[in-house]
C-alpha cells in the first residue's frame, strides 16, 4: 500500500523551515506515522488528551531514530508537521473518542536509505515509540498523582469494574521517536492516512488482562498465605502483637514486604525471649526508664 504523501506548496513550506537550503518535492520521502495514542497500552499506561494537543506542538521538529539509540549515525528521518485526530466513531477501553498523534515525517532520497524507504512503503519498517517526559502520571481510579501521593491502587487490576492504569499527563518535553520492532502502544506506526481506522486491538488487549489478571490473582493468594503465616509468628514475639494490629500493618504491604516481615518474625520466634527482637526497641533497663516499642 502507498503511504508517501503528496508533497504540494504547502508541504514544503512546512518541511522548508527544517531544512538549510529549499528542497523540491523529488528530493524527498516524507510519510505519516501514527506516534501514539489515548488507549492504554502494554505497560499500562495511557495519555490524557490534553497531553497528546501539548505532545503535538512539542514533536515538530524531533529526530526519528532506530530503538531509542540516540546516536547521530541512527539518525533517519525529522518530524515536520504534527496535529491530534480524533475518530469519533471509535472509543477507547477507557471511554473517551479514540484521538491519537498524528505527524509527518521525512529524509532525504539517498542511496544509503533506499532500502529503508522500500521497507517502509512495504510495510516492515512501520512500528514506532515515542521518548518523552511528563510531569503527572494519575491514577485512572482515583485521580492521585502517583509520584507524590501513592494511592495503593495497582495497574492493570480492576475496582469496581474499572481497569486500572496511569494517565500520562503534563508533557515537559519530547524527545525523539523510534521506529521499533514491538510498541509499548499497540496501534503506533507508519499509517496510510489519518483517517484510516488501527486495527482492532480489542482481542489482544483482552488477551493481555486476562493473562495479568491471572498473574494478579496468584499474587494475592501468595500475599494472603503470608498473612495468615506472619499472623501466627506474631504471638510468638515479645511482646505479642495484637491481631488486629497486625492486619492493619500487612494491609497495604506488598508480596517482598510481606516476605521480608515474616523472615524477620521467623528470626525473632527462634531467639531468645531476654535477647529481645528484631522489630521492637528494647527498654533502657540500664537507666529504667520505660521506652514504647516501636514498628
Amino acid at each position: 500500500m502507498q503511504k508517501e504523501l503528496i508533497m504540494d506548496e504547502a508541504e514544503l513550506i512546512k518541511l522548508n523551515r527544517f531544512t538549510r537550503t529549499p528542497v523540491t518535492a523529488e528530493q524527498v520521502y516524507a510519510f505519516p506515522v501514527v506516534l501514539c495514542d489515548n488507549e492504554t497500552d502494554r505497560d499500562g499506561e495511557r495519555f490524557s488528551i490534553a497531553a497528546l494537543e501539548k505532545l503535538s506542538q512539542l514533536f515538530v521538529g524531533k529526530t526519528g531514530i532506530f530503538d531509542h539509540d540516540p546516536k547521530s549515525s541512527k539518525q533517519t528521518a525529522r518530524i515536520y508537521d504534527c496535529e491530534t485526530v480524533t475518530d469519533s466513531e471509535r472509543v477507547t477501553s477507557a471511554g473517551e473518542p479514540y484521538t491519537c498523534l498524528y505527524a509527518k515525517a521525512y529524509m532525504m532520497r539517498t542511496d544509503s536509505n533506499r532500502d529503508l524507504i522500500a521497507e517502509i512503503e512495504g510495510g516492515i519498517k512501520k512500528e514506532v515509540s515515542v521518548s518523552c517526559s511528563v510531569g503527572r502520571k494519575l491514577c485512572s481510579v482515583c485521580g492521585s498523582d502517583r509520584s507524590e501521593h501513592p494511592c495503593g491502587h495497582i495497574k492493570g487490576r480492576r475496582y469496581d469494574g474499572k481497569l486500572c492504569c496511569d494517565i500520562l499527563d503534563e508533557p515537559g518535553d519530547a524527545y525523539e521517536w523510534s521506529f521499533v520492532a514491538i510498541p509499548a502502544q499497540t496501534a503506533a506506526g507508519v499509517t496510510k492516512r489519518f483517517s484510516e481506522t488501527p486495527a482492532d486491538t480489542s482481542e489482544e488487549i483482552s488477551r493481555l488482562e486476562k493473562r495479568l489478571s491471572i498473574a494478579l490473582e496468584a499474587e494475592e493468594k501468595a500475599c494472603d498465605m503470608l498473612k495468615r503465616e506472619i499472623i501466627s509468628l506474631s504471638f510468638m514475639t515479645r511482646p505479642i502483637m495484637a491481631v488486629e494490629a497486625v492486619k492493619a500493618l500487612t494491609e497495604r504491604m506488598s508480596f517482598d514486604e510481606l516476605a521480608s516481615l515474616r523472615d524477620r518474625l521467623k528470626k525473632q520466634s527462634l531467639a531468645s525471649c531476654d535477647e529481645g527482637s528484631e522489630l521492637f526497641e528494647k527498654p533502657d533497663r540500664q537507666s529504667g526508664a520505660n521506652s514504647s516499642f516501636k514498628l
